[in-house]
């Protein structure tokens, strides 16, 4: 009977693995990596753009 329940479970897991849903996964952390990049890399370009604008202010100042 046990034996027979584990059958049963591990058919119903097969079904629902499939390599469509593990690409779909993969995408998903490769756009998150290229969002947190992205995100560091504006952050950088915003502070010395920053940095930047503050030489020209005070040099006006």
């Amino acid at each position: 009977m046990l034996s027979r329940i584990n059958e049963v479970l591990l058919s119903v897991i097969a079904r629902f693995q499939s390599e469509r849903g593990q690409a779909l996964a993969e995408y998903g952390l490769i756009l998150a990596l290229i969002a947190v990049v992205a995100i560091a890399a504006l952050t950088a370009l915003g502070l010395a753009v920053s940095g930047k604008l503050d030489e020209i202010t005070s040099a006006f100042g």
